[in-house]
């Protein structure tokens, strides 16, 4: 409870503009509506352990405070960045005495992926007795930085990035406490949403900066630019994000929509991310997704890739731009990437086969009296250079591991396949009317 001091102190507008019911809650209805996952718990009465997984300024410790009040349970909060095990013990300690005495704990957790396996574990007794109902809030992935136990005693609830009708609600909600409109135009006031990029919290920090300015002139989207510090987009490198977009990059070119592609891009050099990380995917992009259909997309990689290095940026950006275009308009085909797995499938299942004698050289006179290169066929001296022996081995039935597609040059590599399994069968024919016409040979001795 706030002193009488505490009260009268200056509170910033986001904080004197925090919801005090849930149906205030802006941006987040399939959860606090009456029929989403929160609002059917208060409905029955039943609440239970949760995770609250979004992006910054979603309302997460709103919910989380509410989701006390309106369930008479005493809140209690830490912050994982600045608590440890001896504040964990205080606030356990004392839920289990207010329990004693008939009264629950909501205990709030922020940004609760920066506590260690260690700590998490130690929620475990606490949340699955009922000492204290867990309310975790994060921005990370909950099923990469959470433990699976914790995971399996609560439930993961997504909060959605504030969306611009939303963003629009809170700045009404803000100029009314302010008793005035703020001196943008409608571009401006778009802009101004943009710039929050979902993040409510941010955007009344930035109506409160400018709060002070007069009520003419109306500013315009550059002014408001010059009066405001552009935000950086939101973009961890070693987080979800960095993974999240790199794999919408990948995707819009194995989907052939090079718009989409550049803006996924675009949206990782503007964050930030190392362009040689991009240029690395390309270059796997070009082998798993294009192959053979497009012999040229690997080279195109690897000279993207070694021109930013010669460049570097901004200039040595524009050749990765360029093989972002060239490899999400190319012909695909993932025939080399199914052809490894099913190479690698054979290998483990077969495991030490020896290769067939006749394709082994035989540099001493044991190898060759044990039938090494024995009826070796040179291809070159036989018709159309191809002689149609088989190169498995003995044990092994031949298989069919690489299947090209239809698609670019790989149409033509299914088409010599073709031909050369014609003449593979041809040579087979062949060989069996000369060994059904010939008397049997004696065996290689040693």
């Amino acid at each position: 409870m706030a002193t009488l001091f505490e009260a009268q102190a200056p509170h910033p507008l986001a904080d004197r503009l925090r919801p005090r019911r849930l149906d205030a809650v802006v941006g987040q209805d399939h959860l606090v509506a009456a029929d989403g996952p929160i609002g059917r718990m208060l409905a029955t009465g039943h609440l239970s352990s949760m995770i609250l997984w979004g992006p910054p300024g979603t309302g997460k410790t709103t919910i989380a405070r509410l989701l006390a009040e309106q369930t008479d349970l005493h809140f209690d909060s830490l912050s994982a960045v600045f608590s440890g095990v001896a504040d964990l013990r205080r606030v356990f300690e004392a839920a289990r005495k207010r329990r004693g005495a008939g009264q629950g704990t909501l205990l709030f957790i922020d940004e609760i992926h920066r506590f260690n396996r260690a700590q998490q574990d130690g929620f475990l007794p606490y949340v699955e007795d009922g000492t204290v109902i867990l309310v975790g809030a994060t921005t990370e992935n909950p099923s990469f930085e959470l433990n699976p136990p914790l995971l399996s005693r609560c439930r993961v609830l997504v909060l959605n990035r504030l969306d611009d009708r939303a963003l629009a609600t809170l700045l009404e909600r803000a100029e009314a406490a302010l008793k005035r409109p703020l001196p943008l135009d409608d571009d401006a006031r778009a802009a101004l949403r943009a710039m929050a990029d979902g993040d409510g919290r941010y955007l009344l920090n930035m109506v409160e900066a400018l709060s002070d300015l007069p009520d003419a002139p109306r500013l315009g989207p550059e002014a408001l630019a010059r009066t405001i510090q552009q935000r950086m987009p939101v973009y961890d490198k070693s987080r979800e994000s960095h993974y999240n977009l790199i794999s919408a990059l990948h995707k819009s070119m194995r989907g052939s929509d090079p718009d989409a592609a550049l803006y996924w891009f675009a949206r990782m050099i503007v964050g930030g991310e190392d362009p040689r990380y991009i240029a690395r995917r390309l270059v796997r992009f070009a082998v798993e997704d294009v192959g053979l259909a497009a012999p040229d997309a690997l080279p195109q990689a690897v000279a993207a890739w070694e021109a930013y290095e010669r460049l570097g940026s901004p200039e040595g950006e524009l050749a990765l731009v360029q093989c972002v275009v060239f490899l999400a308009t190319a012909p695909k085909s993932n025939a080399l990437y199914r052809a490894q797995g099913a190479a690698m499938a054979a290998a483990r299942e077969t495991g030490s086969l020896m290769p067939p004698k006749h394709i082994l050289n035989a540099p001493t006179r044991l190898m060759k009296d044990l039938g090494y290169g024995d009826a070796y066929q040179y291809d070159h001296d036989s018709p159309d250079a191809f002689s149609g022996q088989d190169y498995f081995p003995e044990e092994m039935a031949r298989r069919r591991l690489y299947r090209p597609s239809d698609r670019g040059f790989e149409r033509r590599i299914a088409e010599r396949l073709r031909q050369w399994e014609d003449l593979r069968s041809q040579r087979r024919r062949e060989k069996a009317a000369e060994e059904a016409s010939e008397p049997e040979r004696p065996k290689n001795r040693l």
